[in-house]
């Protein structure tokens, strides 16, 4: 569970970082949409662990009150990157 929820959440940033560094915005956006999507996979992950027993609650609010943030951000970045009158 600790790996899965390390390899989730260092794809985040390593999805942005590769997005950023396409030629396209179409290409960087669907990297954004990976980043989310990894990042719903570390929530996911991590509200496994305290299900399980694996993490406090302590210790998980954290955690998810910043995946929140980081999902507003990915969310407000993308609306940004698109094209106008693209969908999301």
């Amino acid at each position: 569970m600790t790996s899965q929820i390390r390899r989730a959440g260092a794809s985040v940033p390593a999805n942005i970082a590769e997005g950023y560094g396409r030629e396209s915005a179409g290409s960087y956006t669907q990297f954004l949409r990976n980043a989310q999507g990894s990042l719903k996979e570390l929530e996911t992950h991590v509200l496994l662990a305290l299900k399980v027993g694996l993490a406090s609650q302590d210790a998980v609010t954290p955690v998810l009150e910043r995946a929140e943030t980081v999902g507003k951000m990915l969310r407000g970045l993308i609306r940004s990157v698109q094209p106008t009158g693209a969908s999301s």
